[in-house]
Parts: C-alpha cells; sequence; structure tokens
C-alpha cells in the first residue's frame, strides 16, 4: 500500500541536543499510526515537521507527496492538525472560531458542520462561551472539531484525549476507527500506551529522538505480548 507520509533521516537540533535524531518512517494509507515515546522523546517536535511548522536540521519529509520541508503551507491545508496544547484564540467563541476557520479554508455549509461537532462532542452549550472560558477539556473538543472539519485525508494528532473524561474517550477512539476504515489515516503521537493498543493498527517507539522500533500491533497481539511490556523491554534495552 502506498505511504502518505515519509521521513527520511530527519534530524533536529536546537544546540547540542538532537530532539530528533535520523529518523526514517514510512506511515501507509489507511493506517492508524502511533507515534510512542516518554516524554520529552522528540514526538510533538517530529509532528510539527512533518507539518512545517518548525524546519528539520537535516533530512526529509513527505506528507501526500508534499515537501514539509519546502513547502509547509500546502501540508497543512489538505491535512488535518490536533496540537500537543489546545490554543484557540481567546478572544472568540467556540462557534466563532470554527467559523474563523471554515472561512481559511474555504468549507461551505460550516453552520450545519459546527452543529454536528458540537452535538457529536456533546459541548453545544458552550458554542457561545468565548475560548479563554472553556475548561480543557471543551478546548480539546473544540481543537478536535477544527481538525476534521474539512475531512482531511490525513490528520496529525497531538495526545488527544489526554484532557477528555472516559466516555468522551471512548467516543473519540470509536471516531478515530471510523476514520480510518473508511480509507483516511491517522498519525498519533501519545505517552499513554494503553491507547495506542487499543486502536493503533501500526506504532514507532521514539526514545531521546531515536527510532528504536516500528511495526504492527497485531503482530504483537498474536504472540500474545503487550504492547506495554514490549515498550518497557526496548527501553530498558536501549
Amino acid at each position: 500500500m502506498a505511504s502518505v507520509i515519509r521521513t527520511d533521516n530527519l534530524t533536529k537540533t536546537y544546540g547540542e541536543l538532537r530532539a530528533v535524531d535520523s529518523v526514517s518512517l514510512s506511515v501507509e494509507k489507511g493506517s492508524l499510526f502511533g507515534l510512542l515515546g516518554p516524554n520529552g522523546s522528540g514526538k510533538t517536535t517530529m509532528i510539527k515537521m512533518l507539518t512545517g511548522q518548525i524546519k528539520a536540521t537535516s533530512g526529509s519529509a513527505e506528507v501526500l507527496g508534499h515537501d514539509s520541508l519546502k513547502d509547509g503551507i500546502k501540508v497543512r491545508e489538505v491535512v488535518g492538525i490536533i496540537p500537543e496544547q489546545e490554543t484557540p484564540p481567546s478572544f472568540l467563541t467556540s462557534s466563532e472560531y470554527l467559523s474563523f476557520v471554515a472561512k481559511i479554508r474555504n468549507i461551505e455549509g460550516i453552520e450545519k458542520k459546527a452543529d454536528w461537532w458540537f452535538d457529536y462532542l456533546d459541548f453545544a452549550d458552550k458554542k457561545d462561551v468565548l475560548c479563554k472560558d472553556l475548561s480543557r477539556g471543551t478546548r480539546q473538543k473544540l481543537m478536535f472539531a477544527q481538525a476534521f472539519l474539512h475531512n482531511p485525508e490525513i490528520a496529525l494528532i497531538d495526545e488527544p484525549l489526554i484532557n477528555l473524561d472516559p466516555v468522551m474517550q471512548r467516543k473519540v477512539k470509536n471516531f478515530l476507527k471510523d476514520y480510518v476504515k473508511a480509507g483516511n489515516t491517522i498519525f498519533l503521537s501519545t505517552h499513554i500506551l494503553e491507547i495506542a493498543e487499543d486502536i493503533c493498527t501500526d506504532f514507532a517507539i521514539l526514545h531521546k529522538g531515536k527510532l528504536l522500533h516500528t511495526g504492527k500491533v497485531g503482530e504483537l497481539k498474536e504472540k500474545g505480548v503487550h504492547l506495554d511490556d514490549f515498550f518497557m523491554d526496548l527501553l530498558e534495552r536501549s
């Protein structure tokens, strides 16, 4: 199956720190790909380079055939992004923010689409509340909605469930599973291994900027190995 995300020796340094160290990855279309690692392992930096938000020091990256290093704006046009920190503009209401996103992305029929998300994620009572006054969980719902408002082929999402309650976590996980079943691709960064084992089809383990392993979750399950055990053993040996 064709790769929709590809990196080759992708590297990001900050002075002497190698935040991402020569990472080569290939993500197939229709996969729910989990980028796993402890805090500070380079996961967020990877997503920011893939989406052209920061420049790589060396190496290459492509998303849907677009060069992330040279044409980050085009990448951001075609993908959905949920950042690590939920940061909708504080001076807009939830409804105004989704309308703002729709104007940037040339999305028609925004009122109906926004209402669907307000109902689906159960925060319709917050549509006229300023973003600065929303709880962290509600801001996360809003950022989730904006990422999928234009039905992107690929969404790159950074810790999307961390501020959600268990009921909403289950709803979001089911949405992501259905989204990839429809032929789309999810690139998910998380350090919560239970989430990855539950929903991911493929995974990579990043530690101190280095890629330690790539594989399929199903292959571990066939061997009777839990992802968290595999993860911890690999880190201890690295």
